[in-house]
């Protein structure tokens, strides 16, 4: 049994009837649409999101029918998201399993993206869960502007660590930060609670991102190769600490790699080297863990609970997993 499995263990029949009702909530009368979502669901992950909803809940003041909708809207409009990045990256395969864009071309896999997001507003606005819809929709703008902010830097690749954090607050916490206030709301918590909760789930994925960036220089199997963020031309935080610690000279010589010679893997070892060599792994782990702290401060604010206890081994899994 992974660890995963067994933190997942007391809400292990909400994610049983989630994923029914997730399924359900995709039906179309058209085939070729239903064929694209079963393959959709048929690949989805590690149940992370819906984990962090219910256990929110909980947390909260109970799982209610609310919850089910909330991390339903929560897993449509990013599986939304996650459709249409793949045809904006022109990437065909996503953790090794071929991308719908790949299978069905971009026309379609644009359309389907188009069909997820409308089925999310209306399971919302059908059953009046308008606050959940805002919550949730702010992380999709959210995510929208650092996938933006991102493409602007990463031309000049002009990236500090500030504008980093804001990049990955906004692409992936913002995500983790709506399903734990997604969750609390639908608990019926107050305003102030969901804004505890949101900002535990925040700092919960500034840690989570920060880590899979580290992923891309090590050794471990991730799912990825070494150094993808690298080809891609993506700064991330390592590579930003130890350019920042560089002389001038060399700090030319590296940006002029990863601009100009990110298809080399000669090349893109030397990059990895050079940000070993300077420090910028234990920076990012030791931003990564000051993150993870942050988010224990918040959860110890709630009473002990299992609740509490699940959402601190998922923060933990989140910092310690291997890929």
């Amino acid at each position: 049994m992974s660890i995963l499995d067994e933190i997942k263990r007391p809400i292990e029949k909400e994610l049983t009837l989630f994923e029914e009702k997730f399924k359900s909530s995709m039906k179309s009368s058209v085939p070729l649409l239903d064929r694209i979502t079963h393959y959709i669901v048929k690949r989805k992950g590690k149940q992370m999101r819906p984990m962090f909803v219910f256990f929110s809940a909980q947390l909260c003041g109970g799982i209610t029918e609310a919850t089910y909708r909330g991390a339903i809207l929560a897993e449509l409009l990013h599986t939304a998201t996650l459709v249409h990045d793949d045809v904006v990256d022109n990437s065909y395969e996503r953790r090794g399993v071929f991308s719908v864009n790949a299978l069905w071309k971009n026309k379609v896999a644009v359309l389907v993206g188009d069909y997820l997001f409308a089925s999310g507003m209306l399971l919302s606005i059908n059953n009046s869960d308008f606050n959940l819809f805002r919550i949730v929709s702010d992380a999709v703008k959210q995510m929208s502007e650092g996938e933006l902010l991102q493409m602007e830097k990463a031309r000049r690749l002009d990236i500090n660590e500030e504008i980093y954090y804001e990049v990955i607050r906004q692409k992936t916490a913002s995500l983790m930060a709506s399903c734990c206030a997604v969750g609390a709301a639908s608990a019926g918590a107050s305003n102030e609670t969901v804004e505890r909760m949101r900002l535990f789930g925040e700092k919960t994925g500034m840690a989570f991102q920060i880590k899979d960036d580290l992923f891309d220089f090590g050794t471990d199997d991730v799912g990825k190769p070494l150094g993808i963020d690298i080809k891609e031309k993506k700064i991330t935080l390592p590579l930003i600490y130890a350019l920042n610690g560089a002389g001038g000279s060399q700090r030319r010589h590296i940006i002029n790699l990863v601009k100009n010679h990110s298809e080399d893997n000669e090349k893109v070892k030397e990059v990895i080297h050079f940000v070993k060599e300077n420090h910028g792994l234990s920076h990012a782990e030791e931003r990564m863990l000051r993150f993870q702290d942050e988010a224990f401060d918040i959860l110890r604010t709630f009473d002990d609970s299992q609740a509490r206890r699940a959402l601190e081994q998922l923060v933990r899994f989140t910092t310690e997993r291997k890929k």
